[in-house]
């Protein structure tokens, strides 16, 4: 246990460090919305591509683990419908903790997989996002569509968006280079290493300017089960399905912390555009992030990655 704390102490300190920053006013508020838009469409997709395309992967160990995580996501998104009777939230409210319970944050899942089991955890990681990313973004739209209080961006936007994706291209381009044995220039190598390292910087540093104390006030019941869901239910269901298919070693490790992951911020992004409850999102990406400080060494620790 004490190895997991850690190998995630800096992941949270960055966090940490992005929240005072914020607070305090440094550099200026309007800095983390733009180092977010850097990170993800630049810095994050060159240390994806990179990290996949350098990857010595076989598929017999691709294949069941992203089965496995997206096992995990549609049996998670399949009871959350389900019980929706049972959690009487609005409409709007709903759909927020059906985010809440299904899309993870990758920022903290890269940096987690590079501190514990270093750059071969990066490429089985980005094999995780590469399953998982697609697949949360196509139910949450199509819930926001069904019960949001906005009205549905229409089917070719929609497509557009999904498969325009920088971190779904990058993935694609990475595993591509990596099928057909490209090897990249070293210059271009290294450039895309240095990029990666911004990336994880800037996007946990950006995680941290996210939150948001106050929103913890508001339903704590909805907190509750979101938290219960992302952080328990989803890695217990993905372990599972990975034992079924026969998934071990790193390859079941990252699997299952990619699944108990918090819940990323883009989540808020998505309801307000499309008419969710955006602070009932903005508190579960809160909440679960703090909480995450305690549940992602458990999880290490169990996966047999924690081990002193």
């Amino acid at each position: 246990m004490a190895t997991a704390f850690g190998a995630l102490a800096p992941v949270f300190a960055l966090v940490a460090l992005g929240f005072i920053l914020r607070k305090i006013g440094f550099p200026q508020p309007g800095f983390w919305p733009v180092a977010e838009k850097l990170t993800y469409f630049v810095l994050f997709p060159a240390l994806l591509f990179e990290s996949l395309a350098n990857a010595r992967i076989e598929p017999a160990v691709a294949g069941p683990m992203a089965a496995a995580l997206a096992g995990g996501v549609l049996a998670m998104a399949t009871l959350a419908l389900v019980m929706r009777p049972v959690f009487g939230l609005s409409g709007p409210g709903f759909t927020s903790l059906f985010q809440g319970a299904i899309r993870p944050n990758t920022y903290v899942g890269i940096a987690v997989a590079l501190g514990v089991w270093g750059e071969s955890g990066v490429a089985l990681c980005a094999i995780g996002i590469a399953a998982v990313v697609p697949l949360v973004n196509v139910l949450c739209v199509a819930v926001l569509a069904r019960l949001g209080a906005g009205q549905a961006p229409g089917a070719v936007p929609f497509i557009k968006a999904v498969i325009g994706n920088p971190l779904i291209l990058a993935c694609a381009g990475g595993g591509l280079a990596n099928a057909l044995g490209l090897t990249l220039p070293m210059v271009m190598s290294e450039t895309l290493s240095l990029m990666g390292k911004g990336a994880l910087l800037l996007g946990l540093m950006a995680v941290g300017a996210m939150l948001e104390l106050d929103r913890l006030k508001g339903d704590i019941t909805a907190l509750g089960v979101i938290s219960l869901a992302k952080l328990a239910a989803i890695p217990g269901l993905t372990a599972l399905g990975a034992v079924a298919l026969g998934v071990d070693g790193e390859a079941f490790g990252v699997a299952v912390v990619y699944a108990g992951l918090p819940v990323s911020a883009s989540s808020y992004v998505l309801a307000s555009q499309m008419g969710g409850d955006k602070a009932l999102m903005a508190g579960a990406v809160t909440a679960t992030t703090l909480l995450a400080v305690f549940s992602l060494p458990v999880i290490l620790w169990l996966v047999g990655a924690g081990a002193s």
